[in-house]
């Protein structure tokens, strides 16, 4: 008798993501990838169909969309807005918010009949609330996997501390100006919390993924709302708040399901290793390296690594000009030669001495007696060195930076991150060289409120008889480089002026550059406080220089992380927007490079004596762990819906 082999229906699992930059979209395709290939080995046919649900472009989730996952657009939750690289305006952010929950129901209605008509069985969101409220409406369970929930976030932005309050008083006033800070109360945001909160509390499992703040909605302690967590006369977590952050997961009480999801499967919460985009194998080899700095266009006389050191500069958008020498200015080569050996000699002294915490990136105060024996670094930081350097000149639509690369970004469409750029035909406004308009990495220009940023590079500075070359300095000393991400080079090739050029030494990524292996060969990478960077940096062991934004609280969280698994040191917003970038660049090197040699010799050793470690269970090595570690999780999840699923079927 012949028998008819039936076909298995895969798994269908709908993950939404939210748009908020790259560092979900990033991670969400690195899991999706782990969901994929976890059963690979030993179960083929379990291999679940995931749909990629989120407002970021197809293009971000290359990785897994190769291996089969699918892409699906779809407006999934509302973006914070940020007219500044790191300034929040929290009365739009409102606006957007109130705007996107009067449109919840219809949003909810149209994920509700999608997920019906692909047959879902579960829904997952990094961190998007809709799609909890979709799987409850379809009868489904929903999984939460992130570090933090948007609800802290938006609770958040009624905290007294302010933006700009570490920015020097001349910017402050221009920013301040063009967009105020204006303080939002909790009882305003406290309704429209509740709703986030609400779609949040619908999910069953969630998957803490590090670097975690609190998650209100599955943890009685502590509640919102979330500006209470944070010291005021600090700017940190209460030592309450980090207390409950390393509580043993059994003395964490998680809160009972919603009434109307009474179900006889317990929420849980399983703490998740890092979740990181891998780097590729063949970039621990020579080949490999050379290969990637070849298509950034470095020389191959600047790729020796025991010659050269590589800064990675990770924030979009940014417009950097060469630096004029005027006519007084002795000759770069001499001055240069002198700056170094007197850098070389400040960082022999400090590697000697007591290191500081990496938290901590103020300068010791030293004698300002010009015939002290003191190094150039230290002249740099004394007060009587500060108040010589050039000063701000800011009105409230034009930020001037002597020197320094930009740090405003016009306004986008509040409702779309990801729009696409606007096409530039060159980058000179109303034909001055030395005014450029900013695109950020998901942002487009509005033409009635756009912001210029004007970088003034005339005035010039002779500090101490000429110890010091540029006042600010963007990188240590002639041995290094820098990469530019999140530009294009036709943003450079359309300046024709000599001046209008990358600085010495700078050079632009290819937008479609693999960052987990720029990371890689990165002695330090200077960013933004994100997901995405901090787990790329943790993974590769790059020391990390990041700028802060006060008001996104999961910053507390990745600060902690990156204590404890990483090197990084923080640099002011000043010094950033100044290009003073020097000191703490310097500081982070010294603080890991150790650390980054050690990876560097192991995953060399495992990539040459393991074969295929990425699918090979018996491999030991830190990478193949890594991925062993993250399929692990992916297998847990699955099996999670598998009970949720036999739990709520009726016994026959």
């Amino acid at each position: 008798m012949e028998t008819t082999k039936k076909t298995k229906v895969p798994l269908v699992v709908a993950y939404y993501c939210s748009g908020h930059g790259y560092g979900h979209a990033t991670r969400v395709s690195a899991f999706t990838k782990l969901l994929l290939t976890c059963y690979s080995e030993t179960k083929p046919e379990r291999t679940p169909l995931v749909y990629i649900v989120s407002s970021a472009p197809e293009h971000v989730f290359s990785d897994s969309l190769k291996l089969g996952a699918k892409y699906r657009f779809a407006e999934v939750d509302p973006v914070i807005v940020q007219p500044v690289a790191y300034h929040v305006d929290r009365v739009k952010s409102v606006e957007v918010l109130r705007r996107f929950l009067k449109r919840k129901e219809e949003l909810l209605e149209q994920e509700h009949r999608w997920l019906v008509q692909i047959h879902a069985r579960c829904v997952l969101s990094d961190a998007a609330f809709l799609g909890c409220l979709a799987a409850r409406a379809a009868k489904i369970p929903s999984v939460i996997i992130t570090n933090f929930t948007f609800d802290s976030v938006y609770s958040y932005l009624s905290t007294n501390l302010h933006d700009l309050s570490a920015t020097s008083s001349e910017l402050q006033t221009a920013v301040c100006t063009a967009f105020p800070d204006a303080s939002v109360s909790s009882e305003d945001l406290e309704p429209l919390v509740s709703q986030i909160l609400e779609g949040y509390c619908c999910a069953g499992l969630l998957v803490r993924l590090p670097g975690f703040i609190p998650i209100p909605s599955f943890l009685a302690e502590p509640s919102l709302p979330s500006f209470r967590w944070v010291d005021p006369r600090t700017g940190r977590f209460t030592d309450e708040i980090k207390s409950s952050l390393v509580a043993p997961e059994n003395m964490q009480a998680i809160l009972p399901p919603l009434e109307q999801l009474q179900h006889q499967i317990k929420r849980s919460m399983i703490q998740a290793p890092l979740i990181v985009r891998h780097p590729s194998p063949s970039i621990f080899t020579a080949a490999g390296r050379a290969l990637l700095l070849d298509t950034i266009g470095i020389p191959p006389h600047k790729q020796d690594p025991k010659k050269t050191k590589i800064l990675i500069v990770s924030f979009g958008g940014q417009v950097f000009k060469k630096p004029r020498s005027p006519a007084s200015t002795p000759p770069r080569s001499s001055r240069s030669s002198s700056r170094s050996s007197g850098r070389k000699s400040s960082i022999q002294t400090y590697s000697r001495s007591t290191a500081p915490s990496p938290s901590s990136t103020s300068s010791s105060k030293v004698s300002t007696n010009s015939t002290a024996a003191t190094s150039e670094l230290d002249l740099l930081f004394t007060p009587e060195c500060m108040s010589l350097a050039p000063p701000r000149l800011a009105t409230p639509g034009h930020i001037y930076v002597p020197g320094a690369p930009p740090s405003v970004k016009p306004f986008s469409d509040e409702n779309d991150p990801f729009a696409p750029r606007v096409n530039q035909e060159a980058l000179l406004v109303n034909g001055d060289p030395s005014i450029y308009e900013v695109q950020g990495p998901f942002l487009t220009a509005s033409p009635c409120n756009s912001v210029e940023v004007i970088l003034d590079q005339d005035i010039n500075v002779e500090v101490f008889d000429g110890l010091l070359e540029d006042v600010p300095q963007l990188l240590p000393d002639d041995d290094w480089i820098a990469v530019i991400c999140g530009v294009s080079k036709e943003q450079y090739t359309a300046c024709k002026d000599e001046e209008d050029v990358l600085p010495d030494n700078f050079y632009v990524a290819p937008k479609d550059i693999y960052m987990p292996d720029l990371t890689v060969v990165a002695d330090v990478l200077l960013g933004k406080l994100g997901y995405g960077t901090v787990s790329e940096c943790i993974d590769a062991c790059t020391p990390f220089v990041y700028v802060s934004r006060p008001l996104f609280i999961e910053e507390h969280g990745l600060r902690l992380l990156l204590s404890q698994e990483g090197t990084g040191v923080e640099l002011s917003r000043e010094g950033y927007e100044a290009g003073d970038w020097a000191t703490a660049v310097e500081k982070a090197y010294l603080w890991g490079r150790d650390a980054k040699a050690e990876k560097l010799k192991a995953a060399s050793q495992e990539i040459h004596t393991e074969d295929n470690w990425v699918d090979n269970t018996a491999s030991k090595g830190p990478m193949a762990t890594r991925v062993q570690e993250g399929k692990r999780l992916a297998r847990q999840v699955l099996e999670w819906v598998d009970d949720w699923h036999s739990c709520s079927e009726p016994s026959t």
